[in-house]
């Protein structure tokens, strides 16, 4: 029995204009990724690799028959982001910057703790719970923004080079605790990296090429 699919593009484009002047990035993308998938999308730097991820996360508007109110909906309960940089908010906790999503969708304190505490000790950080972004590591502060883009059990995590400021032992070990969270979640993640030896442990690797997306694995 096959997977349910949970993101689909057909013949997806995007145009960059200024002035007279035009630049086709993606040129009729086409992808379909199933439930519980991982995927890597590589390419050289420029090639469209972000501004890919952001139209696959609505972020961009391309979705014509969506509101804006419908998209930010979409993406606060079906998807989920991680990015380069952590992002967190520097006056909260771990714990708090974890819930936030729950918070926002006002679910009970009580449970929107109990499922970060959860996500927060998957990721091997039960005894950082309590401490601020200012008192961890780099890698410490991006396992805590992986459990907060986990934290609404999306269906589909995105995550636009979420090693790429880390060192190399230290991205490593952060890919570990993200793969094996998107596994226990059941989530399907896409990531885009500049790591081919990241990229290999994802299930399908895409290279963005000229606008186009070439299917390597």
């Amino acid at each position: 029995m096959n997977n349910k699919v949970v993101l689909k593009v057909k013949g997806l484009t995007k145009i960059f204009k200024e002035g007279k002047d035009s630049l086709e990035v993606l040129k009729g993308i086409d992808l379909e990724v199933e439930e519980g998938v991982s995927v890597a999308i590589v390419g050289t730097s420029g090639s469209g690799k972000s501004t890919l991820l952001q139209c696959l996360g609505a972020l961009d508007i391309f979705i014509a028959d969506l509101s804006e109110k419908q998209r930010t909906q979409m993406r606060n309960r079906k998807l989920g982001f991680v990015y380069q940089f952590h992002h967190l908010l520097p006056e909260f906790t771990s714990l708090e910057n974890t819930a936030m999503p729950l918070k926002i969708r006002r679910v009970p304190a009580a449970e929107a703790q109990k499922r970060a505490e959860h996500l927060l000790a998957a990721m091997g950080l039960e005894e950082r719970v309590d401490h601020l972004p200012s008192q961890l590591s780099g890698g410490e502060r991006q396992r805590v923004a992986i459990a907060r883009a986990v934290c609404g059990s999306p269906v589909c995590l995105l995550a636009d080079e979420p090693t790429g400021n880390l060192d190399r032992e230290t991205a490593v070990s952060v890919f570990d605790y993200l793969v094996r969270l998107t596994r226990d979640e059941k989530l399907t993640l896409i990531i885009v990296t500049h790591d081919p030896e990241l990229a290999a442990r994802c299930d399908r690797i895409y290279r963005l090429k000229a606008g186009r997306l070439i299917a390597e694995k």
